[in-house]
C-alpha cells in the first residue's frame, strides 16, 4: 500500500523546511529539529545536529 501522506507535512512549511543549519552550515538541508540553547533560545537544525554537544549549540548564529 501506498504512503501518500508522507511528507506532505513539508510542503505547508516555507522553504519546504529546507535551509542552512546554524550549527553545521550545511546548505540547501532539511531543518526539522529543535535545539534549545542554554539562554533559552530555540534552533532548528539538521538531523546531524540535533545530537550535537551543548557547547556547539551555544556557538551557533541564527
Amino acid at each position: 500500500m501506498a504512503k501518500t501522506k508522507r511528507g506532505r507535512v513539508l510542503w505547508n512549511i516555507p522553504s519546504r523546511g529546507r535551509g542552512t543549519c546554524p550549527v553545521c552550515s550545511s546548505t540547501r538541508i532539511k531543518l526539522l529539529y529543535s535545539q534549545t540553547k542554554t539562554d533559552g533560545t530555540s534552533l532548528k537544525v539538521c538531523k546531524k545536529c540535533s545530537k550535537a554537544v551543548q557547547s556547539r549549540v551555544d556557538r551557533a548564529t541564527v
